[in-house]
């Protein structure tokens, strides 16, 4: 309805603005640019565009100032580009200042639902949710013990002439590659690959040289000359640690802020990631623990359909030793025209376990059974649909036999977002749609053309969401991933969640979360209060003795200061930033540069009114004499202000920041705005005397 509003009055307003510009002659071009604002807010409301009706609207109200016959045009296009800001700011802060004065300064629902972004307390004063989650390393430096596993294989098919140098290793080679070396990892160690060559002459196909950053070869006593161990160096595995650590805080930040929680504050100590959440939504709370923590470990593999590796368990005692464990047959597709009765281990759930538990239990069993290297058992939710209401149900976990090689990673997406499954569009199912990077699309074309009616497992967390038959070819590096809900309003939350972590990338390792606190404000009250009250008392001080000393000029240069802070604050409200206590002392600390600015000009001013200047000529005089000085003092505090930004921490930062944007906004009032004033003063209203203490 409100757009509908804006629409007729904006389109009013543009056909009024054409005629008062074909009949004012004196402002047309400042009437009929009026005009072309008004009508682009007018089509903007048409489609519901808010930003663009506010741009169009602000530019409208800039046009309309130079309409006026006040000093000249210069001083018009100012005063109206300082107007259009006076009210984009206040549009911006307007919903900020209804939640802080709690209704008192009424904002419309209608801008409030548009207008997203809030300045919020911070920890500091409003205490919040601190979450601390361990980094699972030792995973980080296993994911890079199996990139040099796949790397050995790859190096020996080179060395034994099975493929060529330039390209990549396919799973043939490394069966040919088997036939002459065993590789192994080894359990119990995440840092060691083990080779056994059936030709001791062998060894030397092996250049050491290509893993000798990365790994040393080490030799045991009594091993025999066809046995070699290679082992991640101390260094490189202190390294990966390292590095994953701060990839996960890196990743964890993205997220935060995909959220939208751009308040919040994300640490490192040791192997621990600390996240503090301002506020106190418990919904927000459910929210972000479940988004941060998710690794969005994204991998595709292939399914190995042809061998029946399960039924060799299929009547052994292992299901009387494991509760709900069972086995089941499946035909699978192994090629054109080809199929396989393969073998399944089915978990069933038990009475009060929940999923994630009765998937622990079933790892756990998996890691007794003896896995060869070059492959390893995917688990997938088993579903079952209840027959009386036709609601698919997770009833428990289903194994799936595939080679361990990662052929496509996350890494190699470009793109995830939700969009519609048009199987279930009747029903309002959704998927998510991925697009790979370039060298991806090339890579995912490979695989599905030389693997046409085979499984191809796409594993999100250590969890196989769906294993589709390969029909042919695939081209154009797109695929999708269904979601396993039927309900579709549970499909669509989880889409959207898997399209921000990845989005946001994948956690180089999993964290598991070690310690939750429910914290209130760290100053406490009375500090809080006490540091509040000192620094608006220091402000009003400054403003009082400014306009005591310096009369009509210092009551512009308040006014200026008053303009400043408000500015200040409008911008950090559209950052969505978090106001800290040391953020509200670098306010009070822009307030001392932009009151020094003000003295710098009121001072210049003086000199030349002293010396016989005009009113006119000795403010002209003042202003260009003041600039440079100004400039300066202005300039050297921003670089201490970029160096505390850029490695200052938590509040540190948060002062940084503030100080930054208020010597962006101190110039432009001080410079901009007060010469304004008195532009205004010395020729519009043409005074003799200026009233400047």
């Amino acid at each position: 309805m409100v757009d509908t509003y804006l629409k007729y009055g904006f389109a009013g307003a543009a056909a009024l603005w054409l005629v008062l510009g074909y009949v004012l002659r004196p402002h047309r071009a400042a009437w009929w640019v009026a005009a072309a604002c008004a009508g682009v807010s007018s089509v903007s409301a048409v489609y519901e565009s808010f930003w663009m009706v506010v741009i169009g609207g602000l530019g409208m109200v800039w046009s309309l100032v130079c309409t006026r016959d006040i000093v000249d045009l210069s001083w018009r296009v100012k005063a109206g580009m300082t107007t259009a800001i006076a009210l984009g700011a206040f549009l911006c802060l307007w919903p900020t200042l209804d939640e802080m004065s709690q209704g008192k300064i009424k904002c419309p629902q209608y801008l409030k639902e548009r207008v997203e972004f809030r300045l919020v307390a911070g920890l500091d004063l409003r205490g919040g949710l601190r979450l601390v989650y361990t980094v699972d390393v030792e995973e980080a430096i296993k994911d890079k013990r199996d990139k040099y596993f796949d790397q050995i294989r790859s190096e020996l098919a080179t060395a034994y002439g099975f493929k060529a140098e330039s390209k990549n290793a396919s799973r043939e080679d490394f069966e040919k590659v088997a036939e002459k070396v065993t590789v192994d990892k080894v359990k119990g160690s995440v840092t060691t690959i083990t080779l056994k060559f059936k030709d001791a002459a062998d060894v030397a196909k092996l250049d050491t040289d290509r893993f000798r950053q990365m790994a040393e070869l080490v030799r045991q006593p009594g091993a025999d000359a066809s046995s070699s161990i290679f082992k991640i160096r101390t260094e490189v595995e202190t390294q990966i640690r390292e590095s994953a650590v701060s990839q996960a805080k890196d990743t964890v930040g993205r997220r935060v802020d995909e959220l939208g929680l751009r308040e919040a504050s994300v640490t490192v100590r040791d192997e621990d990631i600390i996240v503090e959440v301002p506020g106190q939504d418990e919904r927000a709370f459910k929210e972000i623990r479940e988004i941060v923590s998710k690794t969005a470990r994204l991998e595709f593999k292939m399914v190995d359909d042809t061998v029946d590796f399960m039924a060799r368990y299929y009547k052994s005692d292992v299901v009387k030793d494991m509760p709900g464990l069972r086995f089941g047959k499946e035909t699978a597709p192994v090629g054109p025209g080809k199929t396989n009765q393969i073998t399944v281990a089915q978990l069933l759930k038990q009475p009060n376990e929940t999923m994630k538990d009765a998937r622990a239990r079933m790892k756990q069993w998996i890691a007794t059974l003896e896995v060869p290297s070059d492959h390893e058992v995917g688990l997938t939710v088993w579903r079952q649909t209840d027959a009386d209401t036709g609601v698919e149900e997770e009833i428990g976990w289903q194994s799936m036999y595939l080679y361990s090689k990662t052929e496509l990673v996350g890494d190699q997406v470009r793109d995830a977002r939700v969009a519609q499954d048009q199987s279930r569009a009747a029903t309002g199912g959704h998927l998510v749609e991925l697009t790979f990077t370039e060298a991806g699309a090339t890579h995912f074309e490979e695989i599905t053309g030389s693997n046409i009616q085979k499984r191809f497992a796409i594993i999100l967390d250590e969890v196989v969401q769906s294993a589709p038959r390969i029909l042919g070819k695939i081209g154009g590096g797109r695929c999708t991933i269904t979601m396993g809900s039927s309900d579709p309003a549970k499909q669509l939350a989880e889409a959207k969640k898997l399209e921000l972590v990845l989005r946001a990338g994948a956690l180089p390792a999993p964290i598991t979360p070690s310690n939750e606190q429910r914290i209130g404000a760290s100053l406490g009250t009375d500090a809080i209060r006490q540091g509040i009250t000192g620094a608006l008392a220091g402000a009003g001080l400054v403003l009082v003795f400014i306009a005591f000393y310096y009369r009509t000029a210092g009551l512009v240069a308040d006014v200026a200061v008053i303009f400043n802070l408000f500015l200040q604050v409008a911008l950090l409200a559209t950052f969505g930033a978090a106001m800290t206590l040391p953020g509200i002392a670098g306010l009070a600390l822009t307030v001392g540069m932009a009151i020094d600015a003000n003295v710098l000009i009121n001072e210049r001013i003086r000199e030349e009114l002293r010396v016989g200047k005009s009113a006119r000529a000795a403010v002209d005089i003042g202003y260009d004499k003041a600039l440079s000085a100004i400039i300066d003092g202005h300039m050297t505090t921003f670089i201490s202000g970029l160096i505390l930004a850029q490695y200052g921490t938590g509040p540190i930062k948060g002062f940084a920041v503030t100080l930054l944007l208020g010597m962006v906004v101190s110039l432009f009032t001080s410079v901009v705005c007060t010469r304004l004033a008195f532009d205004w003063w010395v020729r519009g209203r043409k005074v003799k005397v200026l009233s400047v203490g």
